[in-house]
C-alpha cells in the first residue's frame, strides 16, 4: 500500500506498523516474544485482564528517573553559579498521593494550585516547607491553609491577591513567604490556550508601563517589600507549555533578570530567588523534537551566567516546574477495541480515498486535550503483531460528540477489530488530570509497574461512586 493523501505530511507511512518510536515510550516499555506490548516484562493482555479497561499504565522507575535526570542536570549546570537549582514538580500535570511521595524521595519539591492538591501533598505527608501554591485566584481557605502549614511560597498573581495574602497574613500573626508571578511578554511557540507570558490573559503582573509611570509589577513588589507581614523571595515567570525551542526560555530569563536588577535600583534590594517555570515539551507524535534536561540546563546556565555578569548581578537562586516533561512519557493509555467503520473522504482534488473510524471504550472523558488544544497523539496495535496492510484511521472514543477524538491521524493494521488492544504513549500529563464523568463514564485506574511488579496506586471509580453525591437517590 502507498500512503494516503488524507495523512498530514508530517506522518510517515510506516516501514513497520509494529514498531515503537523509543522517544514517544516509557523506557520499560516494549514488545516481548510473543508480539504483545509489555511494561517491564507484563504483558498489557495481562495488565487489561487484571484492572480492566480504559487503563493508565504508569511506568514507576521511568517516573523517578525523569523526576532524577531534571534535577541531577539542573544542579550540576548551576552548582557554579547558585550552588543547585529547586526542582518543583508541577502536579497540575498528574498527582496522587503516591506520585507526591516519588518526587519527594528524589529530591524535588511539588508545586500546587488548588486547596486539593495541598491536601493530596499533606496525606502524601510532603513537608510544607518543600510546597508552592499558585493559581489566579485562591481562595482565603486555601491561602490560610498555605500560611498555616508553612507553605514554602505562595505565588501572587496579582495586586488584589497579593493585598488578600497580606490581610490573612495579618490576621493570623504569621508571614506569608511570597513569589511574586510575571508577564515576561514572551510569545512562546505553542497553542494559544497553553501560552502564558503574553498580556492579554488572565495569569500574572504585567511589567507594561501604567498611568502612573510604574507597572502592576513594580507596585506588587513595592507593596510587599512594605508589608510587615511579607517575606519577598522572589520572582515567578512560566511562558507557556510543550514548548521545544530554547530561546523563549533564555529571552524570559533576560527578561526576568533585568526586573531584579531594576528592583535593586528603585529599593536597594537583590530578591534571592527567580522561578523560570516549565513547559518543557514531549514527543507525542513524529512531529515532536523534545529537548532533554542537560541540554536545556546547559542552556539555560549560560544565558543565566551570561546575563548576571552583565547586570553586576548576583545568581538569584534558580528554580524550575517540569511536570509534562516527567509525567507524560512515563504513561501510556490501554484501551480495546470496538466498532470500526469506513468512509470514503474527498480529497482537493474531487478524488475519494478511505478512512476508518475505530472507536475504543474511552474518549475525551479520560483524554480531553484533542479537543481542548487540538492535540495529537499516536496510537499502536498493543495485544498483537501483524503482517497486515495499513489503512489511514482516526481513533474515536464512545462519547456523544463528534469532536470525541483520540488521536486524529495514525496508520493502524487494516486487520485491527473489536477485542484487540491499542495503546496509547505519552499520557501521563494533563489526561487523568483533566478526566471527567461525561456520558457519566467512570474514570480509569492508574496502575503502577516497578521493578516488574504492578499494583494499582488510582482505582477506577465506580457507578455507585457517581451515584454517590446524587442527592436523590
Amino acid at each position: 500500500m502507498a500512503a494516503s493523501p488524507l495523512a498530514p505530511a508530517w506522518l510517515n507511512f510506516p516501514n513497520d506498523v509494529n514498531t515503537l518510536r523509543e522517544i514517544e515510550w516509557a523506557t520499560g516499555v516494549a514488545r516481548g516474544a510473543d508480539g504483545q506490548l509489555a511494561v517491564q516484562g507484563i504483558p498489557v493482555a495481562q495488565l487489561a485482564q487484571e484492572f480492566g479497561t480504559p487503563l493508565f499504565v504508569l511506568d514507576e522507575n521511568d517516573f523517578r528517573a525523569r523526576a532524577a535526570s531534571f534535577k541531577s542536570a539542573f544542579d550540576a549546570a548551576f552548582k557554579d553559579l547558585c550552588g543547585g537549582v529547586d526542582v518543583y514538580y508541577a502536579g497540575k500535570a498528574f498527582l496522587c498521593t503516591e506520585v507526591a511521595r516519588w518526587v519527594t524521595a528524589e529530591g524535588l519539591r511539588l508545586d500546587t494550585c488548588s486547596g486539593g492538591e495541598l491536601a493530596v501533598a499533606a496525606a502524601a505527608g510532603v513537608p510544607g516547607e518543600n510546597l508552592s501554591l499558585h493559581g489566579n485566584n485562591k481562595s482565603a481557605a486555601e491561602i490560610t491553609r498555605a500560611i498555616e502549614t508553612g507553605v514554602g511560597r505562595i505565588v501572587v498573581d496579582s495586586l488584589d491577591e497579593l493585598e488578600r495574602v497580606i490581610r490573612i497574613a495579618d490576621a493570623l500573626g504569621q508571614r506569608a513567604n511570597v513569589m511574586l508571578r510575571i508577564t515576561p511578554g514572551v510569545h512562546a511557540s505553542t497553542h494559544e490556550a497553553i501560552a502564558t507570558a503574553h498580556e492579554d490573559q488572565k495569569f500574572g503582573l504585567s511589567i507594561l508601563a501604567n498611568d502612573s509611570g510604574t507597572s502592576p509589577a513594580l507596585d506588587a513588589v513595592a507593596r510587599a517589600l512594605d508589608a510587615d507581614n511579607v517575606n519577598l523571595l522572589g520572582l515567578h515567570a512560566h511562558i507557556g507549555s510543550q514548548i521545544f525551542e530554547a530561546e523563549g526560555f533564555a529571552m524570559a530569563a533576560r527578561t526576568m533578570l533585568g526586573i531584579l536588577a531594576q528592583i535593586r535600583q528603585l529599593h536597594g534590594v537583590e530578591l534571592g530567588e527567580l522561578d523560570l517555570g516549565g513547559g518543557y515539551g514531549i514527543a507525542y507524535t513524529l512531529q515532536d523534537h523534545p529537548s532533554t534536561p542537560v541540554k536545556l540546563a546547559a542552556q539555560m546556565a549560560q544565558v543565566v551566567s551570561a546575563t548576571c555578569a552583565e547586570l553586576d548581578l548576583a545568581c538569584p537562586r534558580i528554580s524550575i516546574e517540569p511536570g509534562r516533561a516527567i509525567a507524560g512519557p512515563s504513561t501510556f493509555t490501554l484501551y480495546e477495541a470496538g466498532v470500526r467503520k469506513d468512509v470514503q473522504v474527498e480529497d482537493a482534488s474531487g478524488a475519494l480515498h478511505p478512512r476508518r473510524y475505530l472507536s475504543v471504550d474511552g474518549g475525551m472523558s479520560d483524554n480531553p486535550r484533542p479537543v481542548l488544544y487540538d492535540a495529537q497523539y499516536t496510537a499502536v496495535l498493543a495485544s498483537r503483531v501483524t503482517r497486515s496492510d495499513v489503512i489511514i484511521s482516526r481513533v474515536v472514543g464512545k462519547h456523544c460528540e463528534s469532536g470525541d477524538i483520540v488521536v486524529k491521524d495514525v496508520y493502524l493494521p487494516e486487520d485491527v477489530a473489536a477485542g484487540d488492544l491499542l495503546a496509547v504513549p505519552a499520557t501521563g500529563a494533563y489526561c487523568w488530570a483533566l478526566s471527567s464523568n461525561y456520558n457519566y463514564l467512570t474514570r480509569p485506574a492508574v496502575v503502577a509497574v516497578r521493578d516488574g511488579q504492578a499494583r494499582l496506586i488510582v482505582r477506577r471509580e465506580t457507578e455507585a461512586d457517581l451515584l454517590a453525591r446524587d442527592m436523590g437517590v
